[in-house]
């Protein structure tokens, strides 16, 4: 896969696609790339008028597009369930679990959960969980591909304080949360195996690339100063949004991707590169703490993987 581009995509036409946080950054060169090659793409946004400006933006840019706009709040499982039960009549080969906070201040989701680890991890878990008979029924081709970060290095999962009702610092429920994302990739894919299932889950991550998920907290505490600093840090050290959405396309649309595989940077960059298959903590590589952290993301959502169910 070296000096692999979005120009290798294959043809991707007669297959749909979900992305969510698909109005911006890492989430819109994904859905637009997908596009471009010929699959229907959901943009899965939580502002409608966003994802409406989104839309416009693809269809400008890859004329004959295909893309639609449907409402999704990954802080709120009412939304998550009606955002899936609109979806039931349509067909789905692959679902891009995108959308993502970092290194807020505390707060909470519309269900309780402290909103980095709700929104990164147990949205996704929901949707995916609610989307997956759709995702099987599509056959050889389909997969999950969920969006983590170099940062998972830097944090485990602690199953007694999921919510870190202990003490709550904001990079390390980050970080927590990416590696949530990385042992839910490897549970989904070791009981896709022994359902002998076509559907791949693998997960990505973009390095360090120039969106504004960085000043998103910044702004909101009206910290200008750390804004600037955010903004600095992408323009001179961050490599584009295009290059940073390649892993993920890879691990999308790439021939030779296989169960709980991890594209991003290569090892020596981390930062920057071409996508490959990328350095990982052992501990998201854990059968025990996936099944753990699978089994408390049930019961706080609500949402059994009934047509996995052994």
């Amino acid at each position: 896969m070296k000096g692999w581009t979005a120009s290798d995509i294959p043809d991707q036409t007669g297959r749909t696609a979900v992305v969510t946080g698909a109005n911006s950054g890492l989430g819109l060169i994904t859905a637009r790339e997908l596009a471009r090659r010929g699959a229907q793409v959901v943009l899965a946004c939580r502002s409608e008028t966003r994802g409406a400006e989104a839309a416009e933006r693809i269809q400008a840019q890859a004329p004959g597009a295909y893309v639609r706009v449907a409402p999704l709040d990954l802080a709120d499982l009412a939304s998550i369930r009606a955002f899936a039960a609109g979806h039931k009549g349509d067909r789905l080969d692959l679902l891009i679990n995108n959308a993502g906070v970092m290194a807020l201040p505390h707060g909470r989701t519309a269900d309780g959960f402290e909103t980095q680890f709700g929104i990164n991890h147990l949205g996704h878990f929901a949707l995916t969980g609610l989307l997956l008979p759709k995702l099987l029924a599509a056959g050889p081709g389909a997969r999950v591909v969920t969006v983590s970060s170099f940062m998972h290095l830097l944090g485990t999962v602690d199953p007694r304080d999921l919510n870190m009702e202990r003490k709550y610092r904001r990079w390390a429920a980050y970080a927590r949360s990416k590696s949530a994302n990385l042992l839910f990739t490897h549970e989904l894919a070791h009981r896709l195996r022994a359902a002998g299932a076509h559907l791949v889950a693998a997960a990505a991550h973009p390095g360090y690339a120039a969106t504004n998920l960085m000043s998103v907290a910044p702004k909101m505490e009206g910290h200008r100063a750390k804004q600037r600093f955010m903004e600095i840090g992408n323009r001179y050290f961050a490599q584009s949004p295009e290059q940073g959405a390649l892993p993920t396309l890879y691990a999308a649309t790439g021939p030779d991707v296989r169960q709980d595989d991890f594209f991003g940077p290569p090892l020596q960059g981390l930062w920057h590169g071409s996508p490959g298959r990328s350095a990982r903590a052992k501990w998201t590589l854990s059968d025990t703490a996936g099944r753990g952290l699978w089994a408390a993301s049930e019961r706080l959502t609500g949402v059994r993987y009934e047509a996995l169910a052994s």
